[in-house]
């Protein structure tokens, strides 16, 4: 596996802040317990023994896959040092022996031989891949899987929907952001474009037994995930302002206002919002298909 640092970064937040990294941490926790568990949705687990997932962050995921099954090797990778280092000082303390963490790019060809793993996941990777590389990333996880192996990604269906003005204003803004950069499948930056284009991407690459599941997350007033919900905005904004700006989609000034309202609307007693997300998964063809 690769530790050296990759020159290029996809990622379009800071890869190596421990503010991110501490977003990044909280973010996986309430994902997962709100998808209802690592490997939802899989019928049985046990047939797996090599899993990767790629764009791993601080471990989260792998850390509770290699906690949940522990006759599974699950490696994690992901560009960011800071992160990986903390991954695997973590996997060192809950003595998790079949975790491990290593730097790589995943944008570039994966450093992995052919047929290595049994499951490869992915989450939320629409601020990491630009349009343009999604096709020959899933050409990387199709040759890297062993043939039967499953393809499991997950990406939001939406910035969220609430029923805050300003909040409605700054996920709009943020899609247009990622649009003009080169990012998701939207056709005029409305929206991310993931959830209708990942799908017809597995199949155009030969996987079968397609399955897909949705999550929904509410985070109103009255919720539990409000308060995870309202840190992410809070420190997730702050770190994408710089990208945003710099996209050109709106100015300084305005950003900030939308911003500091979103925050004072999303206080309110009524308040509501919901958070959806899709999962899909396949099996990697036995070989590749023609062209």
């Amino acid at each position: 596996m690769a530790t050296d640092q990759p020159a290029e970064n996809t990622y379009l937040l800071d890869s190596e802040s421990p503010t991110e990294m501490a977003r990044l941490i909280h973010l996986d926790r309430f994902i997962t317990k709100g998808m209802g568990g690592v490997l939802v949705g899989i019928a049985d687990p046990k047939l797996f023994h090599d899993v990767l997932d790629l764009g791993c962050g601080p471990g989260g995921w792998v850390l509770d896959t290699a906690f949940t099954y522990p006759h599974m090797e699950v490696a994690g990778v992901d560009i960011s040092r800071i992160m990986v280092d903390y991954a695997n000082a973590r996997a060192r303390t809950q003595q998790l022996t079949n975790a491990s963490f290593g730097v790589m790019n995943i944008a570039e060809p994966l450093d992995f031989p052919d047929a290595s793993f049994d499951l490869v996941n992915a989450r939320f990777l629409f601020g990491v891949l630009p349009r343009d590389s999604w096709g020959s990333f899933i050409a990387e996880c199709t040759r890297i899987l062993r043939p039967g192996g499953v393809l499991r990604l997950t990406e939001l269906v939406e910035m969220g929907m609430s029923s805050s003005p300003a909040l409605e204003q700054l996920c709009e803004v943020c899609c247009q952001a990622l649009w003009r950069v080169g990012y998701g499948f939207s056709p005029n930056g409305r929206t991310l474009g993931m959830t209708h284009t990942i799908p017809w991407m597995m199949r155009h690459a030969g996987y079968t037994h397609m399955q897909q599941a949705l999550h929904a997350l509410e985070y109103s007033a009255d919720c539990e995930a409000w308060a995870d919900i309202y840190r992410n905005t809070e420190i997730a904004y702050i770190q994408s302002k710089p990208f945003i700006i710099k996209s050109g989609a709106i100015s300084e000034e305005e950003y900030e206002q939308i911003y500091q309202q979103t925050l004072i609307e999303m206080h309110a007693p009524d308040f509501r919002g919901m958070w959806h997300y899709m999962t899909f998964w396949g099996n990697r063809p036995a070989a590749s298909p023609e062209s």
